[in-house]
């Protein structure tokens, strides 16, 4: 049976994996995105009715964060929407230990509408398609909170269960935490990367103060800083979130992609291989 799935961030790391996955599956996928007919942009509610008719199940992806003020709000205002559009079933992408996002979790789950919360870890595409690419391009890359364990859960399993959240009522009710098979620290990840790649890329450990101070000379703009903040303090350090779960393995009946996979996965897209001269 054919299912009408908006994708909210469809164009996104998780998004675009559960686009694919849809279509290829013969499902009608709407991409929520600005760049859309019709457009969805989170600035902008008064398209989301549009957006969201003849929808039955849509997976959340909020940009830039759930943390962020402005995040409850708006999946407030979205929720009421989608219930009053129809919409049967709704999939949030969370974030794994964050308080604020938890906060609009809540706001799902006591929507009225079916539900699966995917609380994730810290993706590993974030060296490759995300904020730690660059200093992996210009091999030198500095970073505070140097020796935490990160679970790194891989994109490609994020999208596998957000696809099986979306289409199977077992799911309904559920949340799920995502984790990658091992914890690494920012100097391992390095070294991994380092030794796949053939390239010298060195790990400098320093301060949050420093890390702030240094993405402010690179004109980053002051939400971002915020967000970056937030995440190196109060998710990044969390002890809670130091830990691997095994959620992956129940949903999909398979063990997560372990990082040194994604790592190999990686490399021969050639994406590492582009080294800046500084």
């Amino acid at each position: 049976m054919k299912n009408n799935i908006l994708v909210l961030g469809g164009k996104g790391k998780t998004g675009r994996r559960i686009v694919e996955r849809l279509n290829k599956m013969g499902h009608n996928v709407r991409i929520g995105s600005r760049g859309e007919k019709p457009a969805f942009d989170w600035d902008k509610p008064a398209g989301w009715p549009a957006v969201l008719e003849g929808m039955e199940s849509v997976y959340i992806t909020y940009q830039p964060d759930l943390a962020v003020p402005g995040a409850k709000e708006a999946i407030e205002a979205l929720t009421r929407i989608a219930k009053h559009q129809g919409v049967k079933k709704l999939v949030l992408l969370s974030g794994k230990g964050e308080v604020e996002a938890e906060a609009c979790e809540q706001i799902i789950i006591n929507c009225g509408l079916d539900y699966t919360i995917v609380r994730a870890s810290w993706f590993s595409q974030n060296f490759s398609e995300s904020f730690f690419l660059e200093p992996i391009l210009h091999g030198h890359v500095a970073l505070p909170q140097a020796d935490v364990k990160v679970p790194y859960v891989d994109a490609e399993d994020i999208a596998d269960v957000a696809v099986e959240a979306l289409l199977e009522a077992k799911h309904n009710g559920q949340i799920y935490e995502l984790t990658g098979s091992r914890m690494l620290t920012f100097r391992e990840v390095t070294a991994e990367i380092a030794s796949a790649t053939g390239r010298t890329i060195e790990f400098t450990s320093i301060t949050l103060p420093e890390y702030t101070e240094m993405l402010e000379t690179h004109g980053v703009p002051d939400d971002y800083i915020w967000l970056i903040n937030y995440l190196f303090v109060e998710v990044l350090a969390n002890e809670k979130n130091q830990m691997v779960s095994h959620d992956i393995e129940k949903v999909l009946g398979r063990k997560a992609k372990d990082f040194s996979n994604y790592v190999t996965e990686t490399t021969a897209t050639g994406v590492w291989n582009q080294a800046i001269q500084v």
